[in-house]
């Protein structure tokens, strides 16, 4: 059987990239701790079939196992998240493969718009940080049609509006959760989502790991980010001390619950405190995590209340099962942006791209089912 003259060093940076621990990796593929620890020291060799297999493992490409020293590998968007005040010494695999997927959905669709000869977007970077509060976000409901809040609806339902909204505007937006069906969690303590400010092809992706209240916030957070033509990945701590961040995180507060009505309907003697969020959500129909979250940046809760009511929010919905659910093709298309969709199926049905490719850009759609998606989409 024919042996893989690999460089060992490679095989320990592949699983220590990966966040695997060894017993967890072992196991992964079907060995022994010391087999595995055999491996890498270079004790025990390994047949192709055991190197392919270990670099699929790894999400490595089989050929980075040959080389004499790690590539280098920088994210191609600025990193503006933060954990605990801190910025974070490595993204991790996931957050480094989910902007390259979407730089690659991206790039597509960019060329689909220059063979249409679309205009740039006349939103993207039409401001700056220099800007006020007030000005970005009257805009942005001007462009959007959008009121201060719903009056109806809860706001789940406001959600997905504002992303139609956002969309109609020229804008993708895209929420995924995972890498993969289910296999590859994003983990929303790193990022919450990030923004491509292009003028031509501006993207939005929301880390849909993040609990479900917390999504509306990232949206608007990340809209922000394309008014002032600020490419970057974040996460809306509310610690940050980057100008950006801290516009950002104002505009996606102000857009969302107007700090004069907010101050107008709160009370200073209620008790508990958490009775305000019930009130308020009837009135704003936003999700009790924003309300929480203007309720600390108007100074009316401390940032030890706001923690232990984020954590308490954090683990109900660590520990939410679901039961049911949305069709495959219908989790697809609330996947990727309607934008993006519409325009790959378009091509591959008319010809003009093939379908195995469309179904590539399509997140691993198969081909024969790409008519099928067609018509969840209302293509």
């Amino acid at each position: 059987m024919a042996m893989a003259h690999i460089n060992i060093n490679m095989l320990t940076w592949a699983r220590e990239r990966s966040s695997i621990v060894m017993s967890d990796f072992a196991e992964k593929c079907g060995v022994s701790v010391d087999k595995l620890e055999e491996w890498e020291s270079g004790k025990r060799p390994m047949t192709f079939y055991q190197a392919q297999d270990y670099a699929n493992k790894t999400y490595i490409p089989f050929g980075y196992l040959f080389l004499q020293h790690p590539p280098m590998e920088e994210l191609p968007l600025p990193e503006l998240h933060t954990i605990d005040g801190k910025a974070p010494i490595l993204p991790s695999l996931e957050l480094m493969d989910m902007v390259k997927i979407t730089l690659q959905r991206q790039g597509w669709y960019k060329e689909h718009l220059k063979l249409q000869l679309v205009e740039n977007s006349s939103v993207v970077g039409g401001f700056s940080v220099n800007d006020s509060v007030d000005r970005i976000v009257n805009d942005m409901r001007k462009t959007l049609s959008a009121p201060k809040h719903p009056i109806r609806g809860k706001w789940e339902d406001y959600y997905r509006e504002l992303v139609k909204k956002i969309e109609s505007a020229g804008i993708m937006v895209m929420r995924e959760g995972y890498i993969g069906h289910h296999s590859r969690a994003l983990n929303a303590d790193e990022f919450r989502g990030f923004a491509i400010a292009d003028e031509l092809a501006p993207i939005i992706f929301v880390n849909h790991a993040d609990s479900l209240g917390a999504r509306l916030f990232t949206l608007i957070h990340e809209l922000c980010h394309i008014w002032v033509g600020l490419s970057g990945i974040s996460d809306g701590n509310t610690a940050t001390h980057r100008q950006e961040e801290i516009l950002c995180n104002a505009v996606a507060a102000e857009f969302l619950v107007p700090a004069e009505e907010f101050l107008s309907i709160w009370q200073e003697d209620a008790e508990p405190w958490t009775y305000n969020l019930t009130v308020m959500e009837a009135h704003f129909h936003v999700s009790t995590w924003v309300l929480a979250r203007r309720a600390l940046t108007l100074n009316k809760i401390s940032k030890e209340t706001y923690r232990a009511f984020i954590n308490a929010k954090k683990t109900a919905y660590g520990k939410k099962k679901t039961t049911g659910g949305p069709t495959y093709y219908q989790t697809k298309k609330a996947q990727l942006s309607g934008l993006f969709s519409r325009a790959v199926v378009t091509e591959a049905l008319n010809g003009r791209l093939l379908l195995r490719e469309a179904g590539q850009l399509l997140g691993g759609i198969k081909p024969s089912k790409i008519k099928t998606f067609a018509k969840e989409l209302g293509v």
